[in-house]
């Protein structure tokens, strides 16, 4: 059975696009992909992504049992920050990428999760749980809002007397937004625009509360069709397009994110792909030639020999160019490297670029 998020009936009021996501109904769009993606880039937008999933993790033991699911040293976070990172699983693969959350030090954090892996995840990190840490899943009581944008800081700051101003990148504070309180302010995000991520828990109608004060400040609501495009603009992996159970964290360009002064999960065998250097990588790359890379489309030579595969690709509101992120064997993955997408049987010519693509 589909699920709906608290705001659900707002995105149809408004009228949304609407499809399944996640096993959730979510608005794909709005007024359009290209103009929802100007929206973020140049003023302000709110995204409902309250189908992600999160985890409260209690106790004296809860920061060694994240130490040990996760590729990240968590041991650096303190009060107030956050951590992205990824949980590798036992083959070198990754089950899933997240951001942990250090409420307080040594004893409370909490996980964000994708929406798609939520009972994978919660599974997979309770089956090392041996050391009676306290988990809560709070995930279906959770909303989400992200509010992105380079004015999103300024436009915000008058519904809190928490200093949102000041917020460095992946720190977080906690209080009264909009008159609702015990309300989690992130300097997250997934579209590299700035502004913040708001956990809340629905109740007292703080959902409504909430989403009417931002309507009321014309505020932008954005569909997931252009968080894609934003996101991938930024060169951000997707999971289950760009990383997933079969590529690592080596391969998906995420050593950055992958600490070996600390056990975790299958670390020998990462540390040694890592000595030995991976045999494929993921690299972002842009169209010379017209053309639109999709998902799974092949990546190909000069000569026709098959070297990867896109993961993630599209034509760039604004940008005027499409581009991709894909898998390409290791001889290929030198900035400015020439290699062809297999369209519709044409090679069309592309070279690797670093990201972000902006």
């Amino acid at each position: 059975m589909i699920k709906n998020t608290p705001f659900t009936e707002k995105h149809i009021a408004l009228g949304a696009k609407m499809a399944p996501f996640a096993g959730y109904n979510m608005p794909i769009s709005y007024s359009g992909i290209n103009d929802e993606h100007a929206a973020v880039r140049n003023d302000v937008g709110v995204f409902d992504v309250s189908h992600m999933g999160e985890f409260i993790l209690k106790g004296e033991n809860a920061l060694d049992l994240i130490q040990r699911v996760t590729t990240n040293d968590a041991s650096k976070l303190t009060n107030g920050h956050a951590q992205y990172s990824c949980l590798p699983n036992k083959n070198g693969g990754i089950v899933d990428d997240l951001i942990v959350y250090c409420v307080e030090a040594n004893k409370v954090y909490m996980l964000v999760v994708n929406a798609s892996n939520i009972e994978k995840d919660w599974n997979w990190i309770c089956s090392f749980n041996n050391k009676n840490v306290e988990m809560h899943n709070i995930s279906d009581k959770t909303c989400l809002l992200a509010i992105q944008g380079p004015n999103a800081i300024q436009l915000l700051q008058p519904l809190t007397t928490l200093d949102l101003t000041g917020l460095k990148n992946y720190t977080f504070v906690k209080g009264v937004f909009a008159g609702v309180p015990n309300v989690l302010m992130s300097a997250t995000g997934y579209t590299g625009a700035g502004g913040v991520e708001i956990y809340f828990e629905d109740s007292n109608d703080a959902a409504n509360i909430i989403w009417d004060k931002l309507m009321a400040l014309n505020v932008k609501p954005i569909g997931l069709g252009a968080r894609d495009t934003l996101r991938l603009e930024m060169g951000y992996c997707l999971y289950g397009n760009d990383i997933d159970d079969t590529t690592s964290p080596i391969e998906g360009s995420l050593g950055w994110i992958t600490k070996f002064t600390k056990d975790f999960t299958n670390r020998t065998f990462i540390e040694q792909q890592k000595k030995d250097g991976a045999t494929k990588k993921l690299v972002g790359f842009e169209m010379i030639d017209r053309g639109i890379p999709r998902h799974d489309y092949l990546l190909k030579d000069e000569t026709g020999n098959t070297i990867g595969k896109v993961t993630s690709g599209t034509q760039i509101p604004g940008l005027n160019k499409a581009v991709g992120l894909g898998y390409v064997a290791i001889e290929n993955v030198s900035i400015g490297s020439v290699i062809y997408v297999e369209i519709r049987n044409n090679l069309v010519k592309a070279k690797v670029v670093k990201t972000p693509f902006i």
